[in-house]
């Protein structure tokens, strides 16, 4: 009955993100359905994934590549998977091999894993992959991404270097407790601009995923299109006890 419980809770919980989501686009004088909402589901059970699931989501974000792979094969197959945790290139085959509704991967971060990703996709011959380019807006060294004055050249190499990758815009963090300031996200709309300019596309062709459960709203008014929102539909993360 727990994890019934649970599933509603987090279907309720997402219906209330999603009309947030959509004020704050309105208010950016946006129209709702320019801004796409992950559910990031990392440590929650199948079941109540299944339950946001029902109330109508098809957008979910996982961190681990094989908590994904474990859990995507156990789910309807019209789920769209987002990638968001740091990948390395050893694990890029098992992810694309064991999960083939993957629809994006949001956290390249330099030219080997853009190649791994490539490389990967032509060998199992899937179509090309929707990639993010992870940008450390906050300057802090713990954090993965490239630095601001490197993002152009690594979206230039996934775009023309990298054929079967999809290059669709930047993503960031922010700050390492997870919280971003305006100037996180200021820095990300500048390098958005600084990319479009330099690889002669609309802005409209660069997402910006940046927002989270804490500062979601404040992102989108700032020009996000994608945010990454789990404790607030799910609760809070559930850790294995060693």
């Amino acid at each position: 009955m727990a994890s019934v419980a649970a599933a509603e809770g987090a279907a309720a919980a997402l219906r209330s993100v999603l009309s947030r989501a959509q004020q704050a686009a309105a208010r950016s004088g946006r129209a709702p359905e320019s801004v796409r909402v992950v559910a990031v589901s990392k440590t929650k059970p199948v079941g109540v994934i299944r339950g946001v699931y029902d109330a109508g989501h098809r957008c979910f974000g996982e961190n681990y590549v094989q908590e994904l792979i474990d859990k995507a094969p156990q789910l309807p197959e019209d789920i769209g998977w987002h990638f968001i945790g740091n990948l390395q290139s050893n694990k890029a085959r098992a992810l694309l091999a064991g999960v083939p509704n993957l629809d994006m991967v949001e956290s390249v971060d330099d030219q080997k894993i853009a190649n791994r990703l490539d490389r990967v996709v032509a060998d199992l011959g899937r179509k090309p992959l929707k990639v993010l380019v992870q940008v450390n807006s906050s300057g802090e060294e713990l954090k993965f991404g490239v630095d601001p004055s490197g993002c152009v050249e690594l979206a230039k190499h996934v775009k023309l270097g990298c054929p079967n990758l999809m290059f669709s815009g930047l993503m960031t963090i922010g700050m390492l407790d997870y919280s971003s300031t305006p100037e996180n996200f200021m820095a990300l709309a500048n390098c958005q601009e600084e990319v479009c300019k330099e690889l002669g596309i609309p802005e409209e062709q660069c997402e910006l995923s940046m927002g989270m459960s804490a500062d979601f709203e404040q992102a989108i008014e700032m020009g996000s299109t994608n945010v990454r929102v789990g404790s607030t539909i799910f609760g809070a993360r559930e850790y294995p006890k060693n």
